[in-house]
């Protein structure tokens, strides 16, 4: 049974992964906003002071925090691919297969993980490039990928659960960007939190991204350590991402409210 519905979930990986083979030019045009953000604004910003915590050069605060929005951008949207498959009726044929609903929300977000680190691969490179004071033990390199991985399956979740509610592209491409800009800027992607007023400090405790980027931090440059402790920063991103999951499943299910009603029955 574990068996079958690991097949199913790797025949999902194996679609979407097949789609990025036949146009890989979308690693490239991916590159392009990380980059912007490093070399442009993170070379800007790094002139005026206070921006980064205790001793740390503001870019090698901020690369940790354009790695979290890059995997987050890339996961947000995700739903928007759900949404043309349905169109196309490629989730019907997954439906009527005997593959559980679950395998295909598990499969979606293996798939938006797979572009994450592939961001991850960018993101290093180019803080290579600028100086930055990249962790490479390979321990933290593995805490890295965990991290990326859990980001990623928790803001696809999120993004398949966005698509069944507005069913269209053109909604979600307008929600997608409501939701996106205040979980990176109510973050600590590119500043820190006592830089916030009260108010939207507390809002940033409550975001998953913060914690995403806490632990990214802490594992990818040297010499930084986690503000809420790795532990921490894991459970509460496995909690939201198990929230959501919950909120996705089988039944009212994320799969079953993409297709189109009548054409596969729910299990």
């Amino acid at each position: 049974m574990v068996v079958d519905y690991g097949t199913s979930v790797f025949a999902v990986v194996g679609s979407d992964l097949q789609k990025l083979h036949h146009d890989p030019m979308e690693l490239i045009t991916r590159a392009v906003q990380p980059a912007l953000w490093l070399l442009l604004f993170g070379e800007v910003m790094a002139q005026v002071r206070g921006l980064s915590s205790g001793n740390l050069r503001y870019l090698d605060f901020l690369s940790a925090g354009v790695l979290a929005q890059s995997v987050l951008f890339v996961a947000i949207f995700y739903g928007i691919a759900a949404i043309w498959e349905r169109d196309l009726g490629v989730l019907h044929r997954y439906l009527v297969s005997p593959a559980p609903r679950s395998a295909l929300v598990l499969g979606k977000a293996v798939s938006a993980s797979v572009r994450g680190l592939s961001q991850a691969v960018i993101v290093y490179l180019l803080a290579f490039v600028i100086g930055v004071a990249v962790d490479l033990n390979p321990i933290h390199v593995l805490g890295v990928v965990v991290f990326i991985t859990l980001g990623s399956g928790l803001f696809s979740t999120l993004s398949l659960i966005i698509a069944c509610i507005v069913k269209t592209r053109e909604r979600f491409m307008g929600i997608g960007q409501v939701l996106t800009m205040p979980i990176f800027f109510a973050s600590n992607a590119i500043y820190p939190l006592s830089l916030m007023p009260g108010w939207l400090r507390v809002v940033s405790h409550l975001n998953p991204l913060t914690y995403e980027v806490d632990a990214l931090r802490a594992l990818m440059l040297t010499g930084v350590s986690s503000e809420y402790g790795l532990p921490a920063d894991f459970a509460l991103l496995a909690a939201a991402t198990a929230l959501l999951w919950a909120g996705g499943d089988d039944q009212p299910g994320v799969v079953r409210a993409l297709a189109a009603r009548g054409l596969a029955r729910p299990r």
